[in-house]
């Protein structure tokens, strides 16, 4: 890949962590945002200018917030000129099981406005850069089977969110085709926090009996297939929501149980 810019958002931990890694090594820049990890976001930004002799750096803000939004592409104009490739890592998540009724207006906004709004936000600020180039590389975040919207119990305005991005991600493919940029969804399984910054050959020494492939997911197996629909041969690739979850049917033990 010729070196390019890439943005990830909540890219100091987990899944996109490792992505910046994988990024990296291909010779990308690469703009880190966090919204509470700064010291994290840092070691990794400077591993990264270390090991891979690229440009890394950081930045906060809250992608569910329009005005951080906003800062947040002055910024990355200001000392890059845009971005190649946009990852919408982040997306705020509620752990607690709670049926919709449950929700508070502001629980609901936020959560919807993290994993929705914000793709729009930021996509909206930094394609018009993407358009003069001709090329881009944009990657949203789903759930298993997100683009058949299924009722996911006690998960809402999650589920609901994401389902809308699927659309979303699937129009931005046919709208900026015609601008050599390329928009995909990538959806992770069943990866548990002590796996997201994991690689597969560590998984590969472990046994999980509940995933069809037989061993856990891993942050690795989420980062390479980002990796390999941003190259420049992927060019072809686009309106696709990917799967990465071992065969594992990952919500359907939650549709009618509280768990």
């Amino acid at each position: 890949m010729l070196q390019k810019t890439a943005f990830i958002t909540g890219g100091a931990t987990g899944i996109g962590k490792i992505t910046a890694y994988y990024l990296a090594e291909k010779g990308c820049n690469i703009i880190l945002n966090y919204r509470k990890s700064e010291n994290e976001a840092k070691d990794v930004a400077n591993e990264l200018k270390t090991k891979f002799s690229v440009d890394a750096y950081v930045l906060g803000g809250d992608v569910a917030s329009p005005s951080d939004c906003k800062r947040l592409y002055e910024q990355v104009t200001e000392r890059s000129g845009g971005v190649d490739i946009l990852i919408h890592n982040a997306g705020p998540y509620v752990r607690e099981r709670k049926k919709m009724v449950d929700y508070q207006f502001e629980e609901w906004e936020y959560i919807v406005n993290g994993n929705l709004n914000s793709v729009f936000y930021l996509s909206k600020l930094f394609l018009p850069y993407m358009q003069k180039q001709k090329w881009g590389r944009i990657i949203t975040l789903g759930f298993d089977r997100a683009e058949s919207a299924p009722g996911w119990a006690f998960r809402s305005a999650f589920a609901s969110a994401k389902s809308g991005l699927v659309s979303l991600t699937k129009t931005l493919s046919l709208e900026e085709a015609e601008n050599g940029i390329t928009v995909n969804m990538v959806c992770p399984g069943d990866i548990t926090d002590e796996w997201k910054e994991r690689t597969i050959e560590e998984a590969r020494g472990e046994v999980d009996s509940s995933t069809p492939i037989g061993r856990p997911g891993t942050g690795e197996d989420v980062a390479r297939v980002i990796a390999f629909l941003c190259d420049r041969s992927s060019d072809f690739l686009t309106g696709n929501v990917i799967h990465v979850s071992g065969g594992k049917d990952v919500i359907g033990k939650w549709r009618y149980s509280n768990g």
